[in-house]
C-alpha cells in the first residue's frame, strides 16, 4: 500500500487521483481541519487517515502496512512571520516521516521539495540540479525550510533509505482554486495594470504528479530532479492570463524603488491598523529574479514531455470564468 502525505493539497490530491486510476492502494494523510478536494472527495478506494506529521507515533500508526511514501506534506509561505511554523511543519515533519520510515522498513519514498530549494545559476545560465543553494541575507524562511529537508532527505538515504526528490517551479493547474497559484489568477481576473520585471518556472500540476509516479517505479535513488515545463516572463504570463480572461494585459512595468515603496507603506500601515502586512521584503525582491530553470535531466531520464503552459492557462482560466 501507499502512503501520501498532504493528500488533501493542490499537489496531493491529483497524485491521488492518478494513483487510483493506475489501481494503486493508497492511504491518504489529512489533518482535523483539513477539506477534503472535491477532485477526490467522493473516491471511495482512498483509505483516509486522520495524522499530523508532527506526531511521531500517530505516524507510526498510519504508516503499518504500507510500502511507498509520497511525502507532499509542506507548509508554503515566504512571510518571515511564519519561520517557526516552515521549520516546524517542513524540516521536523519530514524529520519524524523519515526516521519512521527507516524504522518500519519502507522500500521507497519520494519528497517533493521545490526549486526554491536551488542556487543561482551562473552568467544567466537556466538553474539545474547541480547549482546548489548557499544561505545568504535574502533568503527566505521557506528557501531555508525546503534546503534542510532536502538535507535530511539525502541523510536518510545515505543511510540505507531508498528516497528521490523533486523540486517542482510553481504549479498552476484547474483545481487550484483561489490559494497558491490560483490567487495570481484571480487578482488578473479582478484586474491587474502592473508586472514586475522578472522570471521565474511553471509546470502543470498533472505532469508534477505523472513525474513523481514514474520517478516512484523507477530504480533511481539518492537523486533529486527539477520539474519545470517552461519558463516565463511575468510580463508574458500575466499577459497570456489576462487575455484568456478577457481583460486588459497590464501595460505598467513596477520598478523596483515603486515596490519598495510600497512594501514601507504596507508596513507602516500595518503599524496603525493591526492588519497584518501582505508585501514583504522577500516578495518585494523576488519580483525582479530571473530564475529559469532547466527540465533537461527529467525528459532524459524519464522520456518526458511536458504539457504546454499555454494549455493549463487556457484551462485554468475557462475553469475560473465557470465557477
Amino acid at each position: 500500500m501507499i502512503l501520501v502525505t498532504g493528500a488533501t493539497g493542490f499537489l496531493g490530491s491529483e497524485l491521488i487521483r492518478q494513483l487510483i486510476l493506475k489501481g494503486e492502494q493508497v492511504r491518504a494523510i489529512k489533518r482535523e481541519t483539513s477539506v477534503v478536494p472535491k477532485l477526490i472527495k467522493d473516491e471511495k478506494k482512498i483509505e483516509w487517515f486522520t495524522a499530523d506529521i508532527l506526531d511521531y507515533f500517530a505516524l507510526k500508526d498510519a504508516m503499518e502496512g504500507i510500502s511507498k511514501v509520497y511525502h507532499c506534506a509542506a507548509f508554503i509561505s515566504i512571510d518571515p512571520a511564519y519561520k517557526k511554523k516552515l521549520k516546524n511543519i517542513n524540516v521536523e515533519g519530514t524529520i519524524n516521516l523519515l526516521n519512521v520510515s527507516m524504522e518500519m522498513n519502507i522500500s521507497r519514498f519520494l519528497h517533493v521539495s521545490s526549486v526554491a530549494a536551488l542556487g543561482e545559476s551562473k552568467k544567466e545560465a537556466l538553474i539545474t540540479e547541480y547549482d546548489h543553494w548557499e544561505y545568504s541575507s535574502n533568503s527566505s524562511a521557506y528557501s531555508i525550510s525546503k534546503y534542510e529537508s532536502e538535507m535530511e532527505v539525502f541523510k536518510a538515504a545515505a543511510e540505507g533509505l531508498d528516497a528521490v526528490i523533486v523540486n517542482p517551479s510553481i504549479i498552476i493547474g484547474k483545481n487550484a482554486g483561489n490559494q497558491g497559484s490560483g490567487a495570481l489568477f484571480e487578482t488578473i481576473r479582478k484586474g491587474l495594470n502592473y508586472y514586475p520585471d522578472g522570471s521565474f518556472g511553471y509546470v502543470d500540476v498533472e505532469d508534477v504528479a505523472k513525474s513523481m509516479i514514474l520517478l516512484m517505479d523507477s530504480d533511481i535513488s539518492d537523486e533529486r530532479f527539477i520539474i519545470n515545463a517552461e519558463n516565463w516572463t511575468y510580463r508574458d504570463l500575466f499577459s497570456e492570463i489576462a487575455e484568456n480572461m478577457g481583460k486588459n494585459p497590464p501595460q505598467i512595468a513596477l520598478k523596483p524603488w515603486m515596490i519598495h515603496l510600497a512594501y514601507l507603506g504596507t508596513r507602516i500601515s500595518s503599524i496603525f491598523t493591526g492588519k497584518k502586512n501582505s508585501l514583504t521584503k522577500e516578495t518585494a525582491s523576488s519580483a525582479f529574479k530571473k530564475r529559469n530553470f532547466s527540465n533537461e535531466k527529467i525528459k532524459k531520464t524519464l522520456n518526458l514531455e511536458f504539457k504546454p503552459i499555454k494549455e493549463t492557462i487556457r484551462e485554468t482560466c475557462r475553469h475560473f470564468q465557470t465557477q
